[in-house]
């Protein structure tokens, strides 16, 4: 039976969740992270689409990427897949599928929701109890968006630009979108 097919409209932001097969790691090492955050970028650049919010945990992985030519984001995940699996299951000496089946993804309303989709995205690993912040995790794009911390990948759309005139206002504005979020206390 074929797969449905998937609801992707360009220049319509998605929340993106690629899922460790049996709920199992898929980053071993800060190399992977390394690694996957340089497919990810340079898969995003060349098949046309635009990341705007990411974290990287062990498992899973969650995305806010944007598709400006039709199919960019399945395109995007299955390169990433590609190199990033072979990298790893030779890394850790592994077989076999790393993500579980296919990537969940959802449209988001930009104008309504893209910055509360940015701020679940980056607390999650406050929520999974690895960090007392977001800006405490090294692999998510909370350090670009509340502390400035260069991130070549991350393209962001007028919501997050219109949060400040200069790049200190907007991170300030940013981090106090964090303000009272249960397990973000001293964002940082």
């Amino acid at each position: 039976m074929p797969r449905p097919p998937r609801y992707e409209l360009v220049g319509v932001p998605q929340q993106v969740i690629a899922l460790g097969n049996n709920r199992q790691a898929t980053c071993f090492a800060d190399a992977d992270d390394r690694a996957g955050l340089g497919w990810l970028g340079e898969a995003a650049a060349r098949h046309g689409c635009s990341i705007h919010a990411d974290v990287r945990m062990t498992h899973p992985v969650h995305l806010l990427l944007t598709p400006q030519v039709a199919g960019a984001i399945g395109k995007v995940m299955q390169s990433l897949g590609r190199c990033y699996v072979q990298c790893v299951n030779a890394a850790v000496r592994r077989s076999g599928e790393l993500w579980e089946g296919r990537y969940k993804a959802s449209l988001i309303d930009s104008e309504r929701y893209l910055l509360t989709c940015y701020r679940d995205i980056e607390l999650n690993p406050v929520r999974a109890g690895m960090v007392p912040a977001p800006g405490h995790y090294r692999w998510s794009s909370y350090r670009w968006h509340g502390n400035g911390q260069i991130d070549p990948w991350i393209t962001d759309p007028g919501e997050y630009w219109a949060l400040g005139r200069d790049d200190n206002t907007r991170q300030a504005a940013y981090r106090d979108l964090f303000s009272g979020c249960t397990g973000a206390a001293g964002i940082g």
